[in-house]
């Protein structure tokens, strides 16, 4: 029966509508919505909003017409579903000039949504907004106000500006709220007009209405960003905000702004952001806020969900600004307290603020570690990660143990997401907290057995690394990676990868058992793992590339089983992959040479990778990090302190005394000429000059520049010319000399070009070893005083973390005089976690010049 009343009742109306558009009358809005909701397709959708935009085209060009409003509200509908709109922008112009609300009301509105700065149709408006701004109905002035603030361009602020100043004085505080409202959206498109609304500001803050205070508290606080000036001149009103916090915490029930028991949540936020913006850096200003953050944060009820909003706020705050320690802990305990919390949001918003607030205090975050480890486990895939990464930098000399423990656990079931960064970040942080030698090893290669294919190359080049610059893990290591690819011999190819580089290397120290109680190890089992491996389809390509080059060396290890070894090699001569084909070819004629072992020692030590570098930089981060010392707290990711102190180093370290005193070609007194290009090329570059008798008009130059590391590619074809064809042996590549190696950032420069006539060409090749990107890299060059150096465009000034962008950057030095070696000093400054550092190197060996 209801059903059959509703479909009439349609009729009814589907008859009217037709009825009235048969006499002229236009379809109402609420008509067209219906159809839009009745359309099954897209193609029906845009047949009824093609209709009725013509209709209300049509309807447009009688100007007398009564239903320019109702046609106006179906445009802004049409707009908002997507379609053109844009023909009835002057039909709002005309409603916004009509006597009556109802018109201005719609012709505003479609103001607000169909215009924008590049309209020309929006000069128009400015004449209708200012006689409206200074109407007698303050619907009007606040339609208006509206209008001016959502559409404003720069002019119309600047015409309007005194308009806006004069309602924010008025008595009506509905007028009032709404041009303070408008003046916030002033100042952020003109910050020049900020001193206009000063004056006027000041005695807002002893409004009663909370609607008011809170558009208030806004624009003060806008206007404290933009000027360091109005910061300074707000701060003498903390006294004031304090009084403002303090009532609403001291007074009781009111039905008008209380919400769940709090009274007006909604300002008490805007106060306390407007608090972190006065006390930062000001020790008097803080001290006036302490007391009333501890009311706050102590008495803030944590049941209901707007509690917890204020207290997340109240603790930015305190880490924000100088407070004191036991307001930092009491801070630190309440996100502890989020972290227990069922709302997911919550936990991750304490999860974030606490991975932020480790720099700050690291030992109060430290307390809180068993419960951030428990997040680890949490079905939330956003919680595990910030879990994660909150894990490694709670790291230190003291927990390495538990917390790897707690870590490879959850490793071991992470998502793939996961496992790459797990695996670098663990990397590090054994490097830098590992209790020996030897745990390091064990854990990295559990990382690499439960990582498995995820693991990134540089954490196989870091491992192959540690192993050949520790002359006492060398014999563990080989036996310990053997098992463990034995183990697992198809599901890890990066931990494949760095036994078959060990095995290759110290295959001779497998035949030797540690001690008496270890198993030993044969030829011929070693031999089977190789024979596992290389045939299977499951080995990549990489891998098949370790294992033939292990297997070459490993010919001259062994003694029992060289036939077998040449023939696992052959197999592959024809295979589809050059590299691999070119490999077992030219390692087949090599094996046949009477100068196989000589070819074929152990590689010299390694000295060097990117994640060393990275460790390095995270514990000189550490131990100026909240007043820990290194090995006992410090950030693991907090790498800030790394290039300063490495510069500083620099600056102090014997290695520029001798630089000095290997310098004596070169004269010691600088004479005014040549201080004064120096003088001009910025802070320091006196000292990069005049310390180290470096002078000559042209020999110094500075530019912005950002280089990349020099990446390995292919790395296995040494053996150019031992039976392989000409045409796949590599072409040689020059060799870069290293000026620049501090705080994770290496500088290498390349020799272009031997000297043609008095100049050569040389390139500068930064990399960014560091977990985060630097930015603002730019480097000074000084050479010696018989040469002059002219630095080109860099092709940047930012660089990827861990080496995954380079920039280069070209350089010419010409000879001003006869004699002399060239000896070149850099100083780099750049931006990391958005500090600025400087550091210094110097190169006098350049590979390739004669």
């Amino acid at each position: 029966m209801a059903t059959a009343m509703e479909m009439a009742i349609e009729k009814i109306d589907e008859v009217k509508s037709k009825l009235g558009r048969t006499l002229g009358t236009p379809m109402r809005l609420r008509d067209l919505i219906r159809q839009v909701r009745a359309a099954r397709t897209m193609a029906e959708e845009r047949a009824v909003v093609d209709r009725e935009s013509a209709n209300i085209r049509e309807n447009f060009r009688d100007d007398d017409s009564p239903w320019k409003c109702r046609n106006i509200a179906k445009l802004l509908y049409i707009h908002m579903l997507g379609y053109p709109a844009h023909f009835g922008q002057m039909e709002c112009m005309k409603l916004v000039a009509q006597p009556r609300f109802t018109d201005k009301r719609i012709g505003y509105l479609g103001a607000m949504l169909l215009l924008d700065e590049r309209s020309e149709v929006h000069l128009l408006v400015t004449n209708s907004l200012k006689n409206d701004l200074g109407g007698s109905t303050q619907f009007v002035t606040g339609a208006a106000l509206c209008t001016l603030g959502s559409i404003c361009s720069a002019e119309m602020c600047r015409d309007l500006a005194n308009e806006v100043e004069r309602l924010v004085k008025s008595s009506n505080t509905y007028i009032k709220k709404k041009a303070i409202l408008c003046a916030f959206r002033i100042i952020r498109k003109v910050p020049d007009l900020l001193e206009v609304f000063i004056p006027c500001t000041r005695a807002l803050l002893n409004e009663k209405n909370h609607a008011v205070l809170i558009a208030v508290i806004t624009l003060v606080t806008e206007m404290c960003e933009h000027s360091p000036d109005v910061l300074d001149h707000f701060k003498r009103l903390v006294p004031n905000i304090v009084r403002i916090l303090k009532n609403m915490l001291m007074a009781g029930y009111s039905p008008e702004y209380d919400v769940t028991g709090i009274s007006d949540p909604f300002l008490q936020v805007k106060i306390l952001r407007l608090l972190r913006t006065l006390g930062k850096d000001d020790a008097k200003a803080t001290e006036e806020m302490n007391d009333i953050l501890a009311q706050v944060a102590t008495n803030t009820e944590t049941a209901k969900n707007v509690g917890n909003a204020i207290l997340y706020e109240t603790v930015l705050t305190i880490m924000e600004i100088r407070s004191e320690s036991g307001l930092r802990v009491l801070a630190v305990n309440i996100l502890g307290r989020f972290l227990l919390n069922p709302d997911k949001n919550i936990r991750y918003v304490a999860l974030n603020t606490l991975l932020k607030t480790v720099s700050v205090d690291y030992q109060a975050v430290q307390r809180h570690r068993t419960t951030v480890v428990d997040c680890l486990k949490d079905p939330d895939v956003s919680i595990r990660k910030r879990a994660m990464e909150l894990c490694f930098a709670l790291i230190n000399q003291t927990n390495i143990a538990n917390m790897t423990k707690e870590i490879l656990i959850f490793l071991e079931t992470a998502d793939p997401e996961f496992k790459s960064e797990c695996a670098s970040k663990m990397y590090i942080a054994t490097e830098r907290y590992a209790p020996a030698s030897d745990w390091h090893l064990d854990t990295m290669i559990t990382v690499l057995r439960l990582a498995g294919n995820y693991v990134p190359d540089e954490v196989v080049s870091c491992m192959i690394q540690l192993i050949s610059s520790h002359a006492e893990l060398q014999h563990y290591a080989a036996i310990a990676l053997f098992r463990a690819a034995s183990a697992d011999a198809h599901n890890a190819q990066p931990l494949l990868q760095v036994a078959f580089w060990t095995i290759g290397e110290f295959g001779d120290l497998l035949l030797v058992p540690r001690d008496d109680e270890s198993s030993r190890i044969d030829e011929s089992d070693v031999l089977r793992l190789f024979e596992a491996i290389l045939p299977s389809t499951l080995s990549g390509l990489q891998t098949k590339c370790y294992a033939v080059t292990a297997l070459t060396k490993l010919a001259t290890r062994f003694s029992q089983t060289e036939d077998r070894i040449k023939a696992l090699i052959r197999i592959h001569q024809a295979h589809i992959h050059l590299e691999l084909q070119q490999r077992s070819v030219e390692f087949t004629a090599l094996l046949n040479k009477d100068q196989k072992a000589a070819y074929l020692e152990r590689m010299p030590v390694i000295t060097h990778n990117s994640l060393n570098e990275s460790a390095a930089a995270a514990a000189v981060g550490g131990g100026a990090n909240g007043g820990s010392t290194p090995g006992e707290g410090g950030n693991l990711l907090d790498t800030e302190g790394a290039p300063a102190a490495a510069a500083a180093a620099a600056h102090g370290g014997g290695a520029m005394d001798d630089l000095l005193g290997l310098m004596s070609d070169i004269p010691s007194h600088a004479t005014a000429a040549a201080a004064a290009p120096a003088a001009g090329l910025g802070v320091g570059l006196e000292d990069l000059l005049g310390g180290l008798g470096l002078g000559g008009g042209g020999g110094v130059s500075s530019a912005p520049m950002s280089m990349p590391a020099p990446t390995l590619g292919g790395g296995f074809d040494l053996l150019d010319g031992f039976g392989a064809a000409p045409a796949a042996a590599a072409a040689p590549t020059n060799r870069g000399s290293i000026a620049l190696n501090t705080g994770g950032i290496e500088a290498q420069i390349y020799v272009e070009g031997d000297w043609s006539g008095d100049a050569c060409t040389l390139k500068m090749v930064v990399s960014n070893n560091n977990p985060v990107g630097v930015s603002n890299f730019a480097a000074q060059v000084a050479v010696t005083k018989a040469f002059s150096i002219e630095l080109k465009s860099a092709s940047s000034s930012t660089l990827a973390a861990n080496g995954d962008s380079t920039i280069t950057q070209m350089m010419t030095v010409r000879r001003t005089a006869v004699g002399g070696q060239l000896r070149m000093r850099l100083r780099a400054t750049y931006e990391l976690n958005g500090q600025s550092r400087t550091i210094d190197g110097d190169c006098s060996t350049f590979h390739g010049l004669s």
